[in-house]
């Protein structure tokens, strides 16, 4: 059986005060967001969303079904019984959204989607009259290949690479069979390994791009659950934001909006992201450059292509599909082609969706709840018992590893190595000297002081060379600790921001999923320790 421990973000030390204020419902982000989400008010989200109209839900249904087919996935199950439902009224999404990163990428991907599934469930179970169901919106028009070319697994890192520009989604799965041969060694033999590789090789060979073979291999992991996943470089769909895209180009109100909340933002937090004039990539086959105006022409950097104001309106008009919106702007489109309650995303993404409520407000699109993912640190029962060899609870080792080491050191050595007492004595000594300075002469007190400071600074230098010797005394504990600190945090980081599926898959095999499926509370806004 699962064990699990939570803890709050706040503590945890690798999360932004901006993160845990808004946690905390600080009134001081209360201007930032809409709601809060408490289970209680997404009666009131759904009220908001309520006009999303009939023509957009059949827009959306026809787009789904159409992006499956190109990858050539039967869609059937729960997953075609939710797309069917959009077509009610009272039918609704709960939406997360990342890159394509090869093979999953890092671990928090996973648990994005599981918490999607899981809010989704809970809203459901707690309106029965309404359906809710999670979408994963592929970032598939996203062109920063070096953030999506690579997994770590093991201590070391696996790369594709290519000289291919443009959107990733469009990108050829060439090479990749290359990169899958390596995976197969690292991981070795056993059934769950080979599953897992069988998954990737009929996603990445038998699928045209990295959007395909990304949705081939999410859609096996969790079609069960009825996991709907859209991606919006689709004509369709972006043919819904003309007149939004328009105004970003001719007006720049997104810039103007976005601008000032940031402004008001960085008073107390930080802004994550800035707006441009124009908040748009053109987009073709190899190229997503950014539009800019200049004099009385909008050029794509980058390249030979340029637009008078009526090309460019024109191409507008026929070929919404080129216009790609940027990290300010792909919200909107996504709140504007769904009925949306809630966006679940990672603490730098909550960040940036800060920024956004004044255009959102601009533009007349309700603004989504914001849900912080689930985080996880998962340790399996070879650390469990390491940790508790040591004494150790799990939740000690997210301090630094040398912090957490000199803890230790201090814990075993026969005196206070932070010298407290003596530190006390010196002060007295030197308080002593300052009264016979000033009882016989007042120019020895700077001699006085400078005596102390040195005292004191050698003292500084001592304590810390105890510490260090009583870290060689216990060499060996010293060592245990650093093996179980690089394994659960591996870099000095988050397991959860470093790790691929792949090597918990061939451990756990679908075991992983659902014991997190189970384990975590998408509405419990705590660091989830799970013990394996």
């Amino acid at each position: 059986m699962t064990e699990s421990e939570c803890i709050p973000y706040a503590q945890t030390g690798f999360f932004s005060k901006l993160i845990t204020h808004y946690l905390e419902e600080n009134p001081a982000l209360k201007n930032f967001h809409h709601r809060f989400p408490k289970e209680s008010d997404f009666a009131a989200q759904m009220a908001d969303k309520s006009q999303f109209s009939s023509s957009k839900r059949q827009i959306l249904i026809e787009s789904l079904k159409r992006q499956y087919q190109n990858a050539q996935i039967d869609v059937e199950g729960k997953v075609l019984s939710n797309i069917e439902a959009l077509a009610d009224a009272n039918t609704f999404t709960v939406t997360t959204g990342h890159q394509l990163n090869i093979l999953t990428g890092p671990l928090y991907f996973i648990y994005k989607i599981i918490s999607t599934l899981n809010l989704a469930e809970r809203l459901h179970n707690a309106h029965p009259q309404k359906r809710v169901v999670p979408v994963y919106w592929m970032a598939s028009e996203d062109h920063d290949f070096e953030e999506i070319n690579h997994i770590h697994f093991y201590g070391g890192k696996l790369s594709w690479h290519n000289d291919l520009k443009g959107a990733v989604g469009h990108m050829p799965t060439f090479g990749m069979g290359k990169v899958l041969d390596e995976l197969e060694e690292h991981l070795g033999p056993g059934k769950n390994a080979a599953e897992i590789l069988a998954l990737f090789r009929e996603a990445y060979h038998e699928r045209e791009n990295i959007a395909q073979a990304t949705r081939y291999v999410v859609h096996q992991l969790f079609k069960k659950y009825g996991l709907l996943i859209l991606d919006g470089d689709d004509p369709d769909l972006k043919a819904q934001m003309k007149s939004i895209f328009k105004d970003d180009l001719l007006q720049h109100n997104a810039q103007k909006k976005v601008a000032l909340s940031s402004e008001a933002l960085e008073k107390d937090y930080f802004a994550q992201v800035y707006p441009r004039a124009i908040n748009l990539f053109y987009l073709k086959k190899g190229v997503r450059e950014r539009i800019e105006k200049r004099n009385d022409l909008w050029v794509v950097l980058n390249t030979e292509i340029s637009f008078s104001k009526d090309q460019l309106l024109q191409e507008l008009e026929q070929h919404p599909e080129r216009f790609s919106p940027n990290v300010v702007l792909r919200p909107l489109y996504q709140e504007v082609i769904l009925p949306n309650l809630a966006y679940i995303g990672g603490g730098g993404e909550l960040a940036y969706w800060f920024q956004l409520k004044a255009m959102f407000d601009h533009f007349q699109v309700p603004f989504p709840m914001l849900v912080l993912r689930n985080s996880v640190l998962w340790v399996s029962e070879k650390w469990q018992h390491r940790a508790a060899d040591l004494d150790l609870p799990l939740t000690a080792f997210f301090q630094n590893m040398d912090q957490l080491q000199k803890e230790l050191a201090q814990r075993s050595a026969p005196v206070d190595p932070e010298l407290n007492a003596y530190h006390q004595k010196l002060q007295r000594i030197f308080d002593e000297l300052e009264e016979v300075a000033h009882l016989t002469d007042e120019s020895m007190l700077g001699a006085v002081n400078a005596q102390r400071q040195k005292q004191l600074n050698g003292l500084e230098k001592l304590k810390k060379k105890l510490v260090r010797a009583e870290k060689r005394k216990h060499s060996t504990v010293m060592e245990k600790v650093a093996r179980i600190h690089k394994a659960l945090f591996p870099q000095g980081g988050l397991q959860e921001r470093h790790d691929n599926l792949s090597v918990y898959y061939a451990d756990y095999g679908p075991k992983f999923i659902d014991v997190l499926k189970e384990s975590l509370n998408p509405l419990d806004f705590r660091f989830t320790v799970l013990k394996a």
